[in-house]
């Protein structure tokens, strides 16, 4: 639940952390570019300095060789590069670069010898007159380039999956938006015909015929129903409400509108309720959740028609969570399919618009805090809704 919580408040947030990073990555690049340029004047100021050296070395016909090769030696040595005079019996005579625990005992500290065969393995000691060698090893700025590098790489690739991540979000923001003015516009386009019908129904209640009248009821029944989905879509995009919902209750009244609608005869489908009284109460909008658990519901009928079957409508409290579990014993969910499940457009059934499971997961994770998944099950498809229960919701039996 917590990860949950940060992925919607990244979410929310999106383009402000896509901003900051894009801050920290572009003040770290100027960071590596101005570190590398000092590192390269000081290397090309050093260098310089050696050259010249060398030069004076060769016309100085005065000073000795192994003079001068000491004194050259600790001009390198202040670049940085590890450096290990040897003599001809291979014993270490002086040394620049090192760490200070060799320098201190360089001439009978055995790991000094481990050390040099080390230089060895990275450049061939240079031997020079009277069968003195040169063990050196690489510029200190070799290895600040290569974690600079590394950095620059990793910085990249974090880089790529922030543009890819803020991709997805301006696409999914997008659909979103989409998403709500169609539903505001199909509330506002279903007004007009839903009172010439309203109308029309009235007049049919008016007659005297007991059949007319009693289909002029059913009528009205299905009148409002119509009129509480056109509610719905005028809901979506708008802040929720913050009502006690029963969850018990409320599963009870989603099956009683099922139930008479359901095949009686052929294909029978058969949908019981499970829940302990008034179940667990969550802090909720009543509208929008009936309306989640309606998406699930009607999924598994859909799965059972021209079959027939069972849906158990479960409720119980876990803890501080109230599950709703939505069973069927119908054909299931094929596994290609499941993965994608609850993304927009995807749908098991020939003509579905892939939009209520969608919905439903929009209302119970983003809307309320919740999860809703579907659960493996050996026989059919399990929806399995997870929402928190109110802070003062008594214990259920």
């Amino acid at each position: 639940m917590a990860a949950r919580r940060v992925l919607r408040s990244l979410k929310r947030y999106g383009s402000t952390v896509v901003l900051a990073l894009v801050l920290i990555f572009g003040a770290i690049s100027v960071w590596q570019a101005w570190d590398i340029a000092n590192l390269l004047r000081r290397e090309a100021r050093a260098t310089s300095r050696i050259y010249g050296l060398i030069v004076a070395a060769l016309n100085d016909t005065v000073s000795s060789p192994i003079g001068t090769l000491l004194n050259m030696a600790s001009h390198v040595g202040e670049t940085g590069i590890p450096l290990v005079i040897t003599d001809s019996t291979g014993q270490p005579t002086a040394a620049f670069g090192i760490p200070t625990e060799l320098a201190l005992g360089l001439e009978r500290d055995p790991r000094v010898r481990e050390y040099v065969a080390e230089l060895d393995k990275r450049n061939p000691p240079m031997t020079v007159p009277g069968g003195w060698q040169v063990h050196y090893g690489a510029l200190p700025v070799e290895s600040r380039l290569l974690w600079l590098g590394i950095l620059q790489v990793a910085i990249l690739l974090v880089a790529l999956i922030i543009g890819i991540w803020a991709y997805r979000r301006s696409v999914e923001s997008h659909r979103d938006r989409l998403w709500v003015a169609m539903a505001r516009e199909s509330a506002h386009q279903l007004g007009t015909p839903l009172m010439s019908a309203g109308a029309w129904i009235d007049r049919l209640a008016d007659v005297a015929d007991p059949t007319v009248r009693d289909i002029a009821a059913h009528l009205t029944d299905d009148m409002e129903r119509l009129e509480r989905v056109a509610k719905r879509f005028e809901r979506i995009g708008r802040p929720a409400r913050q009502d006690e919902v029963a969850m018990g209750v409320l599963a009870e009244r989603v099956a009683n509108y099922f139930k008479p609608r359901l095949p009686r005869h052929a294909n029978r489908i058969e949908l019981k309720v499970e829940a302990p009284e008034a179940g667990p109460v969550i802090q909720a909008d009543p509208v929008l959740v009936e309306w989640a658990l309606e998406a699930l519901v009607s999924n598994s009928i859909d799965a059972l028609s021209g079959r027939g079957g069972n849906i158990t409508v479960a409720v119980e409290r876990k803890g501080e969570q109230a599950k709703i579990r939505i069973a069927d014993d119908g054909p299931g969910i094929p596994m290609e399919v499941s993965n994608n499940l609850f993304e927009p457009g995807v749908s098991t059934k020939s003509g579905g618009w892939g939009i209520g499971l969608a919905l439903a997961r929009r209302i119970v994770e983003d809307v309320h805090g919740g999860r809703l998944e579907i659960v493996p099950s050996q026989v059919g498809a399990t929806f399995v809704v997870t929402l928190p229960v109110a802070a003062e919701s008594p214990s259920d039996a």
